[in-house]
């Protein structure tokens, strides 16, 4: 299992509960999040994206694409999703 280079691009999460947010930057953050603060254990894109977690834990595939799964449970489970995109050139 790999431990090393599991980081990727923050994704925002706003929870169901009023007041509730996540900021996962991580596979195993992102494999916590869907199997202990998810609203629902079901649905295709949560199967497929716990899979990811577990692929992306065992260098099976890229963190981005753990993530790229990841956000479409999200959106399967109507949590609103907050992508951060750093601008190319910073402000003066």
């Amino acid at each position: 299992m790999k431990r090393n280079g599991l980081a990727f691009q923050p994704v925002g999460l706003a929870m169901h509960c009023i007041g509730k947010y996540r900021v996962v930057n991580s596979v195993g953050l992102a494999a916590d999040t869907l199997l202990q603060h998810w609203p629902t254990d079901d649905g295709e894109d949560f199967s497929e994206a716990v899979m990811a977690c577990l692929d992306g834990l065992y260098d099976r595939i890229p963190p981005e694409d753990v993530r790229a799964a990841f956000i479409k449970a999200a959106h399967e489970a109507n949590i609103i999703v907050v992508e951060v995109v750093r601008s190319a050139h910073p402000r003066n």
